[in-house]
This record gives structure tokens, sequence and C-alpha cells, in this order.
């Protein structure tokens, strides 16, 4: 196995950063060197080393080590603290002290900023009978559709308040079932005993242990229609929604258990719990830090955790809350996708267009010694779908998840900036479209900044990504999928 270049002079310039790192096979391990550490943290100092799986060629940014190695070190002064920390290889800094690509066990506590406002970010992946060829043909009417339910606000996904409530207590089956006694909106026209039988086809079956007082008030009237703007909305920053063709099949077996053959069209689904995950994530992210000891200074690193001893009910409270946004988002990329469905039935006949899978990022959940979790990570059990997706302009890939305890049972959640979107938008940036990877790349937005700030060149290459992850046997590829247009909002 290759070492980065240069190794010996990296570590120096890290520990010059307050970091001791070492690297071996990928890895590097990453703490806070003694003159950094929390000294009444002792009885943990075990859990204080972090991992990241890296390959050699990848860049090291010191803000994300040491984001990593904050988070390692996290404890309450009333108990609980990290079990294991680690991340994935599309590991780049985030802007409220959490590394993306972050994986943390806690026991005892709680960190709701580490799952911060897009809770439930998530992906979904469907495959369409429909060949590239069949669809470019009618390419420009799909699109026009698309546009007016995505931009233009034609969608319809009015529900009546009973509806809404299930929604945020149950996730798919409560608005599934709510729905089926008083069907609204564009679902009518949807084949809902298709929509229910893919139940089995999303983490946790779409369904977390949420309760309506932690919803926005608005959105959870005691009756009449709520018509919720931001329902089946892509989202800023990374999210989108994009048509694909499966370019190649790896593991066929697999790929033909989940109804995916080569040459089909294929759509793909990024978004999440929209402006309710912002709401509960920022009240709880308020209510965390008024919870702390109030005769203890503060953490440098503003990540108040919720100790299950110190304050039992904030932590309950906290995992229902963003249950609550989670079953938002769950319903959120069922909207996207079924809108779309809708349309290519519309545009190119009765087509099927099954579900692969839904899973989630950004969200805790009960594994391990007591929660995982993943920020810009998504679960890899064994035998479990894996979606990552590349760039705009790069492969996206089907996997099986290998149920890698070392990295706590998860996989990356896509390539992982390299650049951010300030540095591609800037005045006197170099807006060339092939510097930025967007010659021939078909986006559909109604921001030109948009295309530049997502262009593929934002991105790290997909391929190492994968390979890394594949020779760490946290996921085994199934399949690769190419894109032919990206939706972003």
């Amino acid at each position: 196995m290759q070492q980065p270049k240069n190794l010996s002079r990296l570590l120096r310039a890290l520990a010059r950063e307050g970091l001791d790192v070492t690297y071996d096979n990928q890895t590097y391990s990453i703490h806070l060197n003694s003159g950094r550490r929390d000294k009444s943290a002792s009885l943990q100092d075990r859990a204080t080393t972090a991992e990241v799986l890296l390959p050699e060629n990848f860049p090291v940014e010191a803000k994300a080590f040491k984001q990593l190695a904050n988070l390692a070190q996290i404890r309450h002064p009333s108990g609980g603290h990290v079990c294991k920390c680690c991340a994935t290889p599309d590991f780049h800094p985030g802007d409220a002290g959490v590394a993306i690509g972050s994986i943390v066990e806690t026991a005892g506590m709680l960190i709701p900023a580490a799952v911060g406002s897009d809770i439930n970010c998530g992906m979904r992946s469907h495959v369409v009978d429909l060949s590239l060829e069949q669809f470019m043909a009618k390419r420009s009417r799909f699109v026009e559709l698309m546009k007016g339910d995505y931009f233009f606000g034609t969608r319809d996904v009015t529900m009546t308040a009973k509806t809404a409530r299930a929604m945020f207590q149950d996730g798919i089956p409560g608005w599934l079932d709510a729905i089926l006694d008083a069907p609204t909106g564009s679902v009518v026209k949807s084949d809902l005993d298709q929509l229910a039988a893919e139940w089995d086809r999303v983490y946790l079956n779409g369904s977390m242990n949420g309760d309506i007082k932690w919803a926005p008030s608005e959105l959870v009237p005691s009756d009449g229609l709520v018509r919720d703007g931001g329902l089946a909305t892509i989202g800023g920053g990374n999210h989108f929604v994009e048509i694909q063709v499966v370019e190649k099949i790896e593991d066929k077996a697999i790929a033909y258990a989940w109804g995916v053959r080569e040459g089909q069209i294929a759509f793909m689904v990024h978004s999440g719990s929209r402006n309710v995950g912002k709401y509960i994530g920022g009240m709880w992210r308020d209510r965390a830090q008024a919870a702390w000891p109030k005769h203890l200074k503060h953490p440098e690193d503003r990540l108040f955790p919720l100790s299950l001893q110190a304050t039992p009910e904030f932590v309950i409270s906290y995992l229902q809350a963003e249950a609550t946004a989670a079953n938002y988002a769950f319903v959120n990329r069922l909207l996207l996708a079924e809108l779309l469905r809708l349309r290519l039935r519309q545009v190119y006949g009765d087509l099927e267009a099954p579900l692969i899978f839904d899973l989630p990022h950004n969200i805790t959940l009960a594994e391990g010694s007591g929660w995982v979790i993943r920020k810009g990570a998504c679960p890899a059990h064994v035998g479990q779908p894996v979606i990552i997706p590349g760039s705009m302009g790069a492969t996206s890939y089907l996997l099986i998840g290998k149920g890698n305890q070392e990295f706590l049972n998860s996989a990356s959640h896509g390539a992982g900036r390299v650049r951010s979107r300030f540095e591609l938008s800037r005045q006197g940036a170099d807006k060339n479209q092939d510097a930025l990877g967007l010659t021939g790349v078909d986006c559909i937005t109604l921001r030109e900044e948009r295309r530049i700030e997502e262009a593929p060149a934002a991105y790290k290459p997909i391929q190492p990504v994968i390979d890394a992850q594949v020779e760490a046997e946290m996921v085994g590829v199934v399949a690769r999928l190419k894109p032919v247009l990206t939706f972003k909002a």
C-alpha cells in the first residue's frame, strides 16, 4: 500500500495544528495532542482517537481533522461519552463544526449538533423500463413538466390536516393510510397499492417515532387542508433529482434480485426535511446549549451533548423531535419521486418505475452501545442496499452493505466536496465550462450560479471513494449509473 506523498511533512504540519496523526492502510488515526485535550477526560482517553478512511492521493484538510478529533472527545460531565468515531472517504469540513462524513457511536448521551438541521437528508433510487433512446425522444416535454412541478409550483401536494398529522407522527405508513382515506393532490393519480408495497424498500419502512408537537404549528392544524410550500421540493446545496442510465452491472445476481438491468433509465432523489429540519434542528441546538450545566464553561467547539443521566426527558424529547423531521423527509423524497413517476407515465405511457431503496444520512439511530449518529454518511448493514451518488458529471453507484463494524456499519453519502461554493462562484474565479467539468452536463436549473457551485470540479473523484470502501469491505458494487440530466433548485 502506497503512502501519501510527503507523509512526514504532512504529519508535522498537522501536529502544529494540535493533532497527533498516524497513517496506515489508507486510514488516518487522529486525536488531539496532550496539550489540547480536556484534562477531565482521562477515563475516556481511549475514545479520543478517530479514524478516517482516505485514499493516499486525496487532500488532507486540517480543519476537517480537527472537527473530527473534537467530535471524538465529546463527553458530558454528568455522564455520557463517545465510544467510537470514524469518517468515510468523502470526508470534508462542515460549516457547523462537524465534518461531513463523520460517524460517531455514543453511550449515555446524544449530540444534536452532530446531526444538524438537514435531518434525514437521504437518497432514493428507482429504475424504469425505458431505454435512453426512448427517454431522449420525448425529453423536452418531460423536462418542461418537471420544471413546472419542481420550480414553478405546478405540483399539488395538498393534504388534509389528518394526513399531515399522520405524516409527522408515523412517516410514510401514517401518511399513506390517511391518503387512502381521503385522497388529495397529485397522488390521486398514483398507484397507491404500489406505494404501499414499496414500504419494505425504505429504511425503517420510512417510519420513526415522531410527535406532532415538534412540527411547525402551521403544518399541523386541527382540521382543514394543508398546503405546504416546502414539501416535494429539492432544496439547495448538494440536493438534486437526477435521471440516469444503468451503465454497467457488476453483481448480476443482486442486480437481478433488485430489478436492475443494463440500459435501463433510472432516477435518483437526494433531499431531506427542508424547513422542518431547520426548525427542529435549530430548536434543539439551542435547547442543548440551555441544558448545559450553568456552572461549567461552554465547550470550545459549541457541540453541546444531552446526557441521559442528567436530562433523560431531553434525550427522549430530542429523539422524538428528530424522528418527526425524519418522517417528513421520508415523505418529501417519496413525493419528489412520485411526481416524477407520474410525469414519466404521462409522457411515456404506463411504466412501473419501481423503487430500489430509500435510505437516510443525517440521523441518530439506536445501534451498538447506545446510538450511532451519521453526518453525511449512510447505514451500510449486511445485505442492505446502499446508494452513493457522484457529481452531476460523474457515475453514481448502487451497492450492497457489508456491515463493517470498524466503520460502524456505514458508508459515504457521496464523493465529498473539494472546493467550496464560495471559491467557485466568487468574482474572478475561472468559469470556463471545461475547467469546471460542465461540458456535456445537462443541468436543469433556474439559476446559473447553481450549475457553477455544484459543478463536477467541486467534488472529489468518485471512483477512489468507492474503491477505498470496497477494499475496506464496507460495501460491494452492484451497478454503475451514468447521469443523463440533473435538476438543481
